[in-house]
């Protein structure tokens, strides 16, 4: 039976959630009922830096619940009066795909008038990453994200988010995915221009400023929700959309990644450890900012959508 975790925030903590179908429930207090003592006082960060231990107890408990739905009932949430957190709020590293999707990379060689590489993998061109800051970062659902002082060419990405839930060190591709505990939606916001250090010598080596790009604070909203891999029939076909005020902006599938989520956890892994609570943001599709000359605006609302996954919103302010 599928289930997903959330994050939500009360006026002493944050505290896990578990849905059921159309239900949201307090993890805590269905553990506690439930006898499953391992759930009753942890967050989904903990939840997923032990995922070998406690994804077969969440299984036991869903089904619990599941096969005594009318007896659970009383406990659901009102899901409309939740302040959803990001899901995790202490994540690991947070890695960022960059140019990652073909009808991405064609629309910027388009929009920048420059030669691109459309295949990269065949021609030997191994993944490119760079990493995002820590929870500083994060935004949850419907959270509210302040536009960067300076920053005139705010942009929006929707991604696919992989969490790992094993240590990976150089694992192959063929079995990559078997360190995946799950999988979320994410809008890797950017500060196009503030990524270029203006004073700088545009010859210099020292010109780009990846701080100032992509990480400021809720650059990384993440939700709204995590879902267990094994809810996930295939990571390389789903839909991901992304809508500003209502109108739709990209449009793709995962299929169209240039480098698949086993790709790049065989890449990172082959570099350095990939542990427990890291995130993988796997790149975005067609139809940013940057390739229409539009950028966002105070007062902005992004959502983005992936099939089976959900829908995250974010407004700018």
């Amino acid at each position: 039976m599928k289930y997903q975790l959330f994050t939500y925030d009360t006026d002493e903590r944050t505290r896990a959630g578990l849905t059921l179908g159309s239900d949201w429930f307090d993890l805590a207090s269905l553990a506690g009922i439930t006898g499953h003592d391992g759930l009753t006082d942890v967050g989904v960060d903990d939840i997923v830096a032990r995922w070998h231990i406690t994804a077969p107890q969440l299984d036991a408990l869903v089904a619990e619940v599941g096969a005594n739905r009318d007896r659970f009932a009383g406990e659901a949430l009102d899901s409309a009066s939740l302040v959803l957190c990001s899901p995790l709020v202490r994540p690991g590293a947070i890695y960022a795909a960059g140019a990652n999707y073909r009808d991405h990379v064609e629309a910027m060689g388009r929009a920048l008038n420059q030669k691109v590489v459309l295949d990269p993998k065949k021609e030997g061109i191994p993944p490119w990453h760079f990493l995002k800051a820590g929870p500083a970062t994060l935004a949850g659902h419907r959270g509210e994200v302040i536009a960067p002082a300076n920053a005139e060419r705010l942009d929006w990405e929707a991604e696919l988010a992989v969490v790992i839930g094993r240590r990976a060190r150089a694992v192959s591709v063929d079995h990559a995915l078997e360190y995946v505990a799950g999988y979320m939606c994410a809008n890797d916001l950017s500060a196009r221009d503030l990524g270029i250090r203006t004073r700088v010598d545009p010859t210099s080596p020292f010109r780009f400023d990846w701080v100032g790009h992509k990480c400021f604070n809720g650059s990384c909203p993440l939700g709204p929700v995590f879902t267990p891999a094994q809810f996930v029939e295939s990571p390389e076909n789903l839909d991901i959309r992304l809508w500003c005020n209502g109108e739709l902006k990209q449009n793709s599938n995962t299929r169209n990644h240039l480098y698949g989520v086993a790709d790049q956890i065989a890449y990172l892994s082959s570099r350095i450890d990939l542990l427990p609570g890291d995130v993988i943001l796997t790149g975005t599709p067609a139809g940013t900012g940057t390739e229409s000359g539009v950028f966002l605006k105070r007062g902005d609302v992004l959502k983005v959508s992936i099939e089976g996954l959900g829908e995250l919103e974010t407004r700018i302010v």
